[in-house]
């Protein structure tokens, strides 16, 4: 007979809360699982009354979806936890916020209602700040990018080299001069000169593409030079919404996500 764990199982799920999170600053080279760690801490010391998996080795109730890759900011990662009894949202926020570091901030916590999270996320919006780049040279490569059919990259991966097609999956891509807008740009990349700003609508597939793929694919296929490593922070995640508002005027994004926190949440075609 198989061994079974002395003791009675663990309470049910009886509330499930969706979390908004955001790594910041230095804070954007934590890995996922260093944020993990970090995240079940800061659960143990703010008293969250979570609910656990059974087995000799009971885990807390936390899922997680597509965390961004170390190295980059972000303002809208999201997970879900599952509480043994109800508590209010607001109190979660605030106890989960004071207890994790500073540049992993908790912004939002709200009850978990249908469809799933990982439903109501098919794509991304990036910043992808370039110092020393000239917004309109950066404009140019974008502008060739978009024209071609497909624009194949090599990414090395624990189970080797994969290619992927880093064109096959933005939606839609800005860019403009400037610094950042409401992002924190790292001092140690300030160049005092010229900074382009890209903005990036890209599709979740599988394999996962990145910025740095949408960057690599840039400069193999469109000539882009980036002389000083890029800043990339990821603004949105949620559902494509392609149907433009009433008042959008010609100069608006062509497209917006929907926010996965919003039970009113649907998918577009």
């Amino acid at each position: 007979m198989s061994r079974q764990p002395e003791g009675p199982p663990p309470p049910p799920v009886v509330q499930r809360l969706r979390i908004r999170y955001a790594k910041r600053g230095r804070l954007r080279f934590t890995s996922h699982r260093d944020f993990a760690r970090a995240f079940e801490r800061a659960l143990r010391r703010a008293g969250v009354p979570m609910a656990y998996s059974a087995g000799f080795s009971p885990h807390p109730k936390v899922s997680y979806a597509g965390a961004s890759p170390t190295g980059v900011a972000s303002e809208a990662e999201y997970l879900e936890i599952g509480l043994a009894k109800p508590v209010e949202p607001d109190v979660v926020r605030v106890q989960l916020d004071a207890a994790l570091p500073g540049g992993l901030d908790i912004v939002e916590v709200v009850v978990a209602e249908p469809p799933s999270l990982g439903e109501r996320i098919n794509a991304s919006i990036w910043r992808v700040e370039l110092p020393g780049a000239v917004a309109v040279d950066v404009a140019a490569a974008v502008e060739r990018f978009l024209a071609l059919d497909e624009a194949l990259v090599e990414r090395l991966t624990k189970d080797g080299r994969r290619t992927v097609d880093a064109r096959a999956v933005v939606v839609d891509a800005r860019v403009s001069s400037g610094g950042a807008q409401g992002v924190s740009q790292p001092a140690e990349t300030d160049t005092g000169g010229d900074c382009a700003r890209m903005d990036l609508v890209v599709r979740h597939v599988t394999p996962t593409v990145r910025p740095e793929d949408v960057l690599a694919a840039l400069r193999q296929a469109a000539a882009l030079s980036t002389p000083v490593s890029p800043v990339v922070t990821r603004l949105a995640q949620g559902l494509l919404d392609t149907s433009p508002p009433a008042d959008q005027s010609p100069a608006d994004p062509l497209v917006r996500l929907l926010d996965p926190l919003r039970t009113s949440t649907t998918a577009s075609a």
